[in-house]
């Protein structure tokens, strides 16, 4: 679990997608804890600039008011979907704490 974002807050939330190359469409969805996304759940996301290394990248979204989506006070199961020419996997990503 990462640390605790104010509902108030606006600012990128981070998660690295191991194998990842950076180029494939990248979406995140944010659920209550041990609900699988369905797919209005989802929303575009973006790989984080010069974040590229030979293990993965990091995928990156803007939450908060204002940003890509917002959530009110409480704990939230964030996903992170890539889509590939074949793949496309659906990654758990760890648990949000909204306050």
């Amino acid at each position: 679990m990462v640390e605790p974002i104010s509902s108030l807050s606006r600012e990128y939330l981070p998660f690295f997608v191991r194998g990842a190359t950076g180029v494939e469409q990248v979406e995140v969805a944010f659920t209550g804890p041990g609900v699988e996304p369905v797919e209005g759940d989802w929303h575009d996301a973006e790989w984080k600039p010069n974040s590229v290394t030979e293990h993965g990248t990091t995928a990156r979204i803007l939450f908060g008011p204002g940003g890509t989506v917002a959530r009110p006070d409480g704990t939230y199961q964030a996903w992170v979907r890539v889509t590939a020419t074949v793949e496309q996997p659906v990654l758990p990503a760890g648990l949000i704490d909204v306050i």
